[in-house]
């Protein structure tokens, strides 16, 4: 509650990303590879957890901090709403300013990290308008499929592979400006719970927009929740919203049927209404 109250008591001003001063002694992004490589991936818990410890000790780069405005409007029932929020300007990393990781993660892990800093992750609808107001749209990078693919050194290696494409862009728009193309994203959606495939439990991804717009990724649900691979990124938005200039949260405007279009574009449930807004962390978390 203390980060929400925050957050509306400053929503029209800048927002900051709520996590602690970085470490003068904190691993920079490539040391943190090297170490989370030598632990056991997902379900072994111990990975997701050295990456939690990371956020939670505020081991994120000075230029994740400053959070980018999104406003968007959507005629609902013949009334034109108008929503603001905040979102990082690229997926979460780990490291400092020049020398960081950007982290993949489970959908338990990334739930866990966005309880910690009063955010949530984007449902599809968001995914695209985040890419629409994007200052730095980069292409795609897939690598082969493989299956090192949920390993350390191909996060690391598709991390090098972003920051080339990264490097062309600074002079004009400078590390902190919103970039998205870079990263499929984890997304809030119905089918965590609904249309299930091959797992009761599922991560829900979308997007990787081509430069073109067209994403390589539909709304999917076919991996267990314990899978993350290097293409996945996590997109943090703060629960703190306006809503027609007044204060509300994602999880209040997702589960009004009489707002949620703003946010949601699922039509499988009626007025586009995300019911469950989130994933279920287990017992013990991860």
């Amino acid at each position: 509650m203390v980060l929400l109250l925050a957050g509306f008591a400053g929503l029209g001003k800048a927002q900051t990303l709520n996590v602690p001063a970085r470490p003068t002694y904190a691993f920079g992004g490539q040391d943190f590879a090297k170490v989370i490589a030598l632990l056991p991936q997902p379900p072994d818990p111990r990975r997701e957890r050295l990456i939690y410890a990371q956020i939670e000790l505020g081991n994120v780069p000075g230029w994740m901090r400053k959070m980018t405005l999104i406003t968007t409007n959507a005629l609902i029932n013949g009334i034109n709403h108008r929503v603001s929020y905040y979102v990082i300007p690229d997926y979460l990393c780990v490291g400092a300013d020049d020398d960081y990781l950007l982290e993949p993660m489970t959908p338990i892990l990334a739930q866990r990290v966005a309880n910690l800093v009063g955010c949530t992750l984007p449902t599809r609808k968001m995914v695209n308008d985040i890419w629409a107001q994007a200052e730095v749209k980069l292409a795609p990078a897939p690598i082969p499929p493989s299956a090192d693919m949920i390993t350390v050194p191909v996060f690391n290696q598709h991390n090098s592979t972003v920051w080339a494409q990264r490097k062309a862009f600074l002079a004009a728009h400078p590390l902190g400006s919103l970039v998205a193309g870079d990263k499929k994203d984890v997304v809030i959606s119905n089918l965590i719970y609904n249309n299930l495939q091959r797992s009761r439990f599922p991560v829900v991804i979308y997007g990787w927009q081509q430069t073109n717009g067209i994403p390589i990724q539909p709304l999917y649900n076919g991996h267990d929740q314990t899978w993350a691979d290097y293409s996945h990124g996590i997109r943090l938005v703060q629960q703190a919203i306006t809503v027609d200039g007044v204060p509300s949260t994602v999880a209040a405007v997702l589960t009004n049927p009489a707002l949620a279009a703003l946010l949601s574009d699922e039509t499988n449930f009626p007025g586009n209404v995300i019911p469950q807004p989130y994933y279920t962390i287990p017992p013990g978390g991860q």
